[in-house]
C-alpha cells in the first residue's frame, strides 16, 4: 500500500549539482532526501561524461606522443590502440570514482530513493514504480541530460552511436562519421582517429567549437586537419541512410551536393534536459525556448518551493557550476546567506590537442558593456618550453580594462591550456592588473612562463 512521507528538502538526480545540494542542504536540516531511479548511481560527470572520456582522451595523447616518437630522437618500433586494455582502465578509474560517489549518496545522514519522482502538485512528487507520495519544504530538480536526436533526415531511420557508445568501444572502427562540431563532437572526432579509425567530420556551421573565438577554432581546425581528420564545415546534411555494411551520409557543402561513407556514425549533435516525466507542469515550473528551467539568481524555478539547478537549467553544461548551482540553491532555500554565482568569472576548457580554455569575459562582452579594452596575445610557437616539447600550435592571449588596469579575460589555446588557464582564473576572480601578475617569479623554462609576455604588453600599455 502506498504511503506518504515529508523531507525538509529533497534532491531528484544525485549527480554534480544533486549532491552538492544535498551535501550542503543537510548541514542545517537534518531530514534530507535524495531521489535517484538510474540504473546507476554517480550521474553524468563520473559514468558517461567527463571522467571516462577524459580517461580514453589522454590514452590516445599518448599514443599519439608516442607515434611521434622520432621526432624527440625515439626509436619506438610500434604504437597501436589496444581499445579492450583502454576499456579495462577506464573501468578500473571510473569504478573508482563512482564507488566513492556510491558511498557519499548512500551515507546515513541522507535518505536515499532509488526510484522515479513525477510531481502531481506544487509540493509532492509520487514515486515510481511503489506509487509512494514525497511531500518537501524544497526540492531541487538536477536529472541532468541525455543525447539529443534532432530532425535531420534520415538520421532516427539509421542505426548511430552515441557519445555513450564510443566511450564504451572495445574494438577499433575502421571509419566513423561524425556529425556535430561542438565540444562533445570534436573531442571524440580526434579520440578516434588517434586511435585509429578514419574520421570523418561534418559541422553545419562554419566553424567547428562556436562557443570558443574563431582564432580558438581555427587552431584546432589546422591541428585536426593536419592529423587526418576529413573535417567539412558550413554544410547541410540532405539524408542519412544504411546501405550495406556502411552509413552513407548525402550533404551540401561549397555550393555542391557531397557524400560521406564510413562502417560507423555517430551522433554528436549535442544534448537536452533529462526532463521527461518529471510532471512539471503540475508542479508549475517553467521552461525555456531551449526546454530548459528557468531560474532565478538563486536557482529558483516560477515554482518557489523548487530549485533547479546543472544540465537542466544551463547557462552552461559544466560540472563545477553544476556544483556551485546546487551549493546555492541549498544554501538559499534553509535560509543562509547565498551569494549568486558571478558568470563573468566563468572557467571552461576543451580537451582537444591543443586544448582550448578560457576564464572571464570575452572581448565581445566588455564592447557590449562599453568597456574599453586592451589585448595582447603570444604564441607558443615562439615559446621555449612548447618548441622544445613539439607542441607549437596556439597562443595566450589576456584583455585588460584600459580604464583600472584589471584582467578581464584570458585565452590559451595549446598544451596543457586547462592547467595553464587557472592563472588567470584566479587573477580575473581577485581583480589583478598585469602589474600586479608581474610581481610573480614566473620560472624559466615553463609553458606557465608564456603568460609573462601578453601581461608585459598589457602593462605597458
Amino acid at each position: 500500500m502506498a504511503g506518504e512521507r515529508h523531507f525538509d528538502f529533497v534532491v531528484i538526480g544525485g549527480g554534480s549539482a544533486g549532491y552538492a545540494a544535498a551535501r550542503v542542504a543537510r548541514e542545517a536540516r537534518d531530514n534530507v532526501a535524495i531521489i535517484d531511479g538510474a540504473e546507476h548511481l554517480g550521474g553524468l560527470c563520473i559514468l558517461r561524461g567527463c571522467m571516462p572520456s577524459k580517461t580514453l582522451i589522454y590514452s590516445a595523447e599518448v599514443l599519439h606522443l608516442a607515434q611521434r616518437g622520432r621526432e624527440f630522437g625515439l626509436v619506438i618500433p610500434e604504437a597501436r590502440a589496444d581499445m579492450a586494455a583502454m576499456q579495462r582502465r577506464k573501468r578500473e578509474v571510473i569504478e573508482d570514482f563512482g564507488s566513492y560517489r556510491r558511498g557519499q549518496l548512500e551515507a546515513d545522514h541522507f535518505t536515499l530513493i532509488r526510484e522515479r519522482a513525477r510531481f502531481v502538485d506544487e509540493r509532492t512528487v509520487v514515486l515510481e514504480p511503489s506509487g509512494d507520495r514525497i511531500t518537501a519544504d524544497h526540492f531541487m530538480i538536477s536529472t541532468g541530460s541525455v543525447v539529443n536526436v534532432p530532425d535531420v533526415p534520415g538520421l532516427a531511420e539509421t542505426p548511430h552511436w552515441t557519445s555513450d557508445d564510443v566511450l564504451d568501444l572495445d574494438f577499433l572502427p575502421e571509419s566513423v562519421i561524425v556529425l556535430g562540431g561542438g565540444i562533445v563532437a570534436c573531442e571524440l572526432a580526434q579520440f578516434l582517429r588517434r586511435a585509429g579509425s578514419r574520421v570523418i567530420q561534418i559541422q553545419r556551421s562554419g566553424r567547428i567549437l562556436r562557443n570558443a573565438s574563431e582564432d580558438a577554432a581555427a587552431v584546432v581546425t589546422q591541428a585536426f586537419r593536419d592529423e587526418g581528420i576529413e573535417l567539412h564545415t558550413g554544410t547541410a546534411i540532405r539524408g542519412i541512410r544504411r546501405e550495406g555494411d556502411q552509413v552513407v551520409v548525402t550533404y551540401d557543402c561549397d555550393g555542391k551536393a557531397c557524400e560521406a561513407r564510413a562502417t560507423h556514425l555517430l551522433n554528436a549533435l549535442g544534448r537536452r534536459p533529462a526532463l521527461d516525466g518529471l510532471g512539471l507542469e503540475a508542479a508549475g515550473v517553467k521552461t525555456g525556448e531551449s526546454g530548459m528551467i528557468t531560474v532565478n539568481e538563486h536557482q529558483r524555478t516560477s515554482n518557489p518551493a523548487v530549485y533547479a539547478g546543472g544540465d537542466v537549467t544551463g547557462p552552461h553544461e559544466i560540472v563545477h557550476l553544476a556544483v556551485m548551482q546546487g551549493e546555492l540553491a541549498a544554501r538559499h532555500a534553509t535560509g543562509r546567506p547565498a551569494e549568486p554565482i558571478d558568470y563573468d568569472h566563468l572557467t571552461g576548457v576543451t580537451f582537444t590537442d591543443p586544448q582550448v580554455a578560457s576564464a572571464g569575459i570575452t572581448p565581445a562582452d566588455a564592447e557590449k558593456r562599453g568597456i574599453r579594452i586592451k589585448s595582447a596575445t603570444y604564441p607558443f610557437d615562439d615559446h621555449g618550453r612548447s618548441i622544445l616539447m613539439g607542441a607549437t600550435y596556439g597562443y595566450v592571449k589576456a584583455w585588460a580594462d584600459v580604464s583600472t588596469g584589471k584582467l578581464l579575460g584570458a585565452e590559451c589555446v595549446g598544451k596543457d591550456a586547462g592547467e595553464l588557464i587557472h592563472g588567470m582564473a584566479i587573477a580575473i576572480t581577485l581583480g589583478a592588473t598585469a602589474r600586479d601578475l608581474l610581481r610573480v617569479q614566473w620560472y624559466h623554462p615553463t609553458l606557465s612562463e608564456i603568460w609573462s609576455y601578453p601581461l608585459e604588453d598589457l602593462a605597458g600599455e
